[in-house]
């Protein structure tokens, strides 16, 4: 189950395709699926009763805070890796990075996604929260299919070696290979994953007041930052050295 060429050079644009049609699911399913797992916790209670209201409350908090451990394992998978290879259009295989998370996980950034699907589900309908969920588990199963084939072909029997001692998606607590000495570079780190800290604000600030009129201005500001990271990113992959 692999990846094409198009869908890997393509990624963001498949993904963002998924949000919109998880959240466009509203107009089938109605019922939030944060406040259907409520009503559930409270045994389908009167959500306006204090107690209630403080299961939906957290309900939405334990979402933010999946948004937010999303964002802590991509910027901790991209102060290794570099941001400039984390939103590269193409598949990089000329090494292998073996540090930082990569010691306990071969696909840090990819569980990040995943935690961020399984977070803002709770803000799409129970029919917007399946999509979301299970697609990014299928679309994101096809990019590793793809990048572990090419690294498999370039990198021979030492991925092979990686392969057999690192988990692909389930974090190991334990490290499973010895750390290479590489430094992580967290500003840039950061700076990469700006676009996913604005989410967990967002999700955060939503948890909080249960006000959703600045979801939509936080998803578009978001992306309007991504697209300016990945644009100085690319700016810098092309500029000549020295």
């Amino acid at each position: 189950m692999r990846a094409t060429e198009f869908e890997f050079r393509h990624r963001f644009w498949v993904i963002f395709l998924l949000f919109w049609a998880a959240f466009s699911a509203y107009f089938i399913d109605p019922r939030n699926a944060g406040e259907a797992l409520a009503r559930l916790i409270a045994h389908w209670g009167n959500l306006d009763d204090p107690t209630a209201s403080r299961i939906l409350h957290a309900v939405f908090l334990a979402g933010a805070l999946l948004v937010g451990i999303a964002a802590l394992i991509r910027t901790w998978a991209s102060a290794y890796l570099r941001s400039e290879v984390v939103h590269d259009s193409r598949l990089r295989t000329e090494g292998v990075v073996a540090d930082g998370p990569y010691r306990h996980m071969r696909n840090p950034l990819y569980l990040g996604n995943l935690l961020l699907a399984v977070g803002m589900g709770l803000l799409a309908s129970q029919l917007g929260m399946l999509i979301l969920v299970a697609g990014h588990v299928i679309f994101l199963l096809r990019l590793i299919g793809r990048e572990e084939a090419e690294l498999a072909a370039s990198q021979g029997e030492s991925y092979r070696a990686y392969v057999a001692a690192v988990p692909r998606l389930w974090p190991s607590l334990a490290p499973r290979v010895p750390a290479g000495g590489l430094e992580p570079r967290w500003r840039q780190g950061f700076f990469g994953e700006a676009f996913f800290w604005i989410l967990f604000a967002g999700t955060l600030y939503f948890a909080i007041t249960l006000n959703g009129r600045a979801i939509p201005y936080v998803a578009i500001g978001g992306t309007i930052v991504y697209f300016i990271v990945v644009a100085i990113l690319k700016r810098q992959r092309t500029e000549p050295a020295g």
